[in-house]
């Protein structure tokens, strides 16, 4: 009955005898002894393996487990249902992120943009004698000279995806 029982929801839980036996560490042949009632699980294996089956100990050791009949066109069609539902659910949220993500990037550089138009490149003025202030000043205006040439390209990257990403009614 026991042999019976734990062949019966292994099939009706999907797992393979080798899958079985992974989550309980042991070898596949033992969960084949098992299953064709050559032996049996100790106690301790018997609670191991309730749990990796996600069944009670008393149902492994009760009557035989009927296996339940293939679902019906109808169970499986609502199935899919749920599952596409999900998928576009999914896949609209995806959609809302990379817009909100999109309008970010643009408004970042916007921003910056007229942080640097306001400050007007302040480093230009400073006392380029000392170590110090050259290379931070280097720095400054190679940031700023990067950021000014490839800024507009994400810029525009950012508003096509954008456009292309924001909400089609």
């Amino acid at each position: 009955m026991l042999n019976e029982n734990i062949k019966a929801i292994r099939k009706e839980k999907g797992l393979s005898q080798q899958e079985l036996a992974v989550k309980l560490n042991v070898v596949r042949q033992t969960i084949s002894k098992w299953e064709q009632g050559l032996s049996v699980p100790d106690s301790e294996m018997l609670i191991s393996l309730s749990e990796a089956l996600e069944t009670p100990v008393s149902t492994l050791l009760g009557e035989t487990v009927v296996e339940t009949e293939a679902d019906s066109i109808k169970v499986i069609s609502e199935k899919l249902e749920v599952i596409n539902l999900q998928l576009a659910q999914r896949k609209t949220t995806r959609r809302k992120v990379l817009h909100v993500l999109c309008i970010s990037v643009c408004a970042v550089i916007v921003a910056i943009f007229v942080v640097l138009a306001l400050i007007k490149s302040p480093y230009l003025g400073w006392d380029y004698m000392a170590p110090e202030t050259m290379v931070l000043g280097v720095v400054f205006h190679a940031l700023e000279w990067g950021f000014v040439r490839v800024a507009p390209i994400i810029f525009v990257g950012a508003l096509i995806g954008g456009i292309l990403t924001r909400k089609r009614e």
